[in-house]
């Protein structure tokens, strides 16, 4: 930063001036840049503009900036651009802070769920989709923003589908108002959430929406938007060779393994980025590499193998962006996430199996589904770009050329596969009362969205007339958690157990805590015994979470730096087998979340030692998930009738108690119930009687 090197002697400037010249000549160099006038000249004059920019375009980190220098946050106003994913967001900012020669938080900031660097001096604001969701709670005209981005809209998550249709009335409400010259709050009916200020802001001042990605069916969004204009910007695309099977492969994993040594030892160098479907097959994949590698002649055995998915711990995953040493050919093991979310250098030579791990939600059943499935072509066309960043590639599909004609075009939409209770929640709290009449971009199933109403129903958050509850309802709308989390934190407070409450939802936000590596199994169960509670999981993740803190806490009262208290706790993390990066993000939102039931005016005690106190309260806020273990020791799920078994990552896999509660249900091999506690069943009648009233 500029204040770093202030008053340093010109020798000491020189690797500063560089990396400013370095990063001027990139910026210089990348395709949009010449477009910068027309582009700017373009949202000025559209309202509503669609922008597809091959890969490497650089349209993410320019076009905002763009947008500054051409005057679009005179008068305060925020340039907003959504991500739909946290790594993307966070990572986009620190670059663009950088190439603004500025602190990050300062002129360019980001906002995701729990972390939060932007001030009153931002103007760049990076965010997940979500995020700015929940914005809109406080401010329905989003009257901070002149400009809206919303980046990668292909990927078509739920949070997108919701915002651009949100977006679309704020446009329309804001247009009417700068028409008409009446004031925002009467046309929208949120007058009671908006200051006078921020009224006479907002008023005659039309939104600019930006709709961006790299593989965009700009048709689609032009016809939603009305015939909104689209604009194509070319990439710096290197050209890459797609090679297809003569023949359908019938073992995929076994086909990328042969593919990987065909690579290794036929092609000139490069690194090779091959794609997969979840930790279990990187983990097996990983294994077979380093088996084959060892029969090797010693001149072609330097291959060296590197994960990454989402649960690996953080200091692991960036060992995918390491360059291999010399005479050594990298090969990363890679989920979807390598699709766009990030960028590895050095890859040459991508292989695609063609198939992803996709979630899918029965609104009938209440199933959740983790299920193999083919990829679509914009998701293949994402991967093989991986391998022209750089230079000329080469990209490996391991099907026939006529199967790629008979992929579906784009992704399913989440919105059609997801459970929408947390949706219908935030719409509700919108004011949006007609959730099926919603203006949304491609419609949910009538039966998903009536299920959800009568979730929140039985959760309380909705009365019997479909409206926000007060003030249960309002309350769960402002916690950004699932409704069922919010609902138990709000229980919790009931039964005095809020302290570990609010362990378990923190936990049960991140991704896994427990990190297993296969080639250290017994000694990660061994380390996890210590932690487990006969009770159950929750319990299991509470003892966690203090041991953890309890060790910060130590490094505290030693009068440690932060960051000797970070090192003693990813020490600790390794001892045990802890996921650290799960962990941090688990203290983290433990911290924000304490913030808002705080502010709530909820009691935050602590049962202490009364387990069975806190056993009850799981009880009446997860009533909807419990089951009941049946003659042939399978379990029946009560809400839906569906036969479930205990998942083998349980505490409670192998004492099959009978009857539990559970967080997840979720279809692979098997139908499986995770995160469980055990209860008496006699409870649920007491605890739910809305629900259980009438069962014997």
């Amino acid at each position: 930063m500029p204040s770093f090197y202030a008053g340093a002697s010109p020798h000491k400037q020189q690797p500063y001036q560089r990396r400013r010249q370095e990063i001027r000549q990139q910026r210089k160099s990348l395709p949009i840049a010449s477009v910068e006038k027309r582009l700017v000249d373009e949202v000025r004059k559209n309202d509503t503009l669609i922008i597809v920019g091959e890969t490497g375009s650089g349209k993410t980190t320019q076009l905002p900036q763009f947008l500054y220098d051409g005057g679009f946050c005179q008068n305060g106003k925020v340039i907003g651009i959504t991500q739909p994913r946290r790594v993307a967001a966070v990572t986009v900012a620190k670059r663009v802070a950088e190439e603004c020669n500025d602190q990050l938080g300062k002129k360019v900031g980001y906002s995701i769920r729990f972390d939060d660097s932007t001030s009153n001096a931002t103007r760049i604001k990076y965010m997940t989709d979500g995020l700015l969701l929940r914005e809109a709670l406080l401010d329905p005209l989003l009257s901070k923003y002149s400009v809206i981005v919303v980046d990668e809209a292909h990927e078509r998550t739920v949070h997108t589908d919701v915002l651009l249709g949100l977006l679309k009335k704020v446009q329309h409400s804001r247009a009417n108002a700068s028409k008409n010259g009446k004031t925002l709050p009467d046309i929208w009916g949120h007058s009671q959430n908006l200051t006078q200020k921020a009224c006479q802001e907002t008023r005659c001042a039309p939104l600019k929406l930006i709709i961006m990605s790299a593989s965009l069916d700009a048709k689609c969004f032009s016809d939603y938007f009305g015939g909104a204009k689209a604009v194509h910007i070319q990439g710096r695309q290197h050209p890459v060779d797609i090679l297809y099977t003569y023949q359908p492969e019938p073992d995929y994993l076994d086909a990328t393994l042969v593919t990987i040594f065909q690579i290794h030892l036929e092609e000139g160098p490069g690194d090779i980025l091959a794609f997969l479907t979840g930790q279990e097959e990187i983990e097996s994949l990983e294994r077979l590499i380093y088996e084959r590698a060892r029969l090797l002649p010693p001149e072609s055995s330097k291959i060296w193998t590197t994960p990454i998915y989402s649960s690996l711990p953080s200091e692991q995953q960036m060992n995918a962006f390491k360059s291999a040493p010399a005479g050594t050919r990298k090969v990363v093991l890679a989920t979807n996430i390598a699709e766009t979310s990030v960028t590895i250098t050095g890859i040459k030579y991508v292989i695609d199996p063609g198939m992803v791990k996709a979630r899918a939600y029965n609104p009938v059943t209440g199933m959740e589904s983790l299920i193999i499935i083919p990829v679509s072509k914009a998701q293949a066309l994402q991967r093989s770009g991986r391998a022209g960043r750089e230079g000329p590639g080469k990209c490996f599909r391991l099907f026939q050329e006529s199967e790629f004609d008979k992929l579906v075009d784009s992704t399913i939409p989440e919105i059609k596969r997801c459970n929408l209770s947390n949706v219908v929640l935030q719409l509700k709290a919108l004011g949006i009362d007609d959730i099926i009449g919603f203006d949304f971009m491609e419609k949910p199933s009538r039966t998903a969205i009536l299920k959800s109403l009568e979730q929140l129903i039985l959760l309380g958050a909705l009365t019997d007339d479909y409206k926000l509850s007060d003030p249960v309802g309002h309350q769960m709308a402002r916690l950004p958690l699932d409704p069922m989390y919010s609902k138990a934190l709000i229980v919790s407070s009931e039964f005095k157990c809020l302290e570990e409450m609010l362990i378990v939802v923190s936990m049960l936000s991140v991704e896994s805590i427990f990190f297993c590596p296969r080639e250290k199994l017994e000694e990660a169960r061994a380390a996890r015994k210590g932690f487990e509670s006969s009770e159950g999981d929750h319990i299991t993740l509470v003892n966690v979470y203090r041991a953890a803190a309890e060790c910060l806490e130590k490094s505290k009262n030693a009068n440690a730096k932060e960051r000797t208290m970070e090192k003693a706790l990813n020490r600790w993390c390794k001892e045990n087998f802890i996921n650290n990066r799960s962990l941090k993000h688990a203290l983290d939102v433990h911290s924000q979340i304490q913030g808002h039931v705080q502010q709530m005016g909820l009691n935050l005690s602590s049962c202490g030692d009364d387990m069975a106190l806190f056993r009850r309260c799981l009880t009446a806020a997860f009533f909807l998930n419990a089951a009941m273990r049946q003659p042939d020791g399978s379990y029946r799920a009560l809400a839906t009738g569906q036969s479930v078994q205990i998942h083998p990552s349980s505490v409670l896999f192998r004492t099959k108690p009978d009857c539990v509660i559970f967080n997840e249900l979720v279809r692979t091999t098997q139908n499986y119930v995770k995160n469980l506690t055990r209860i008496d069943p006699l409870w649920l009648a007491e605890l739910a009687p809305q629900y259980y009233a009438t069962e014997d």
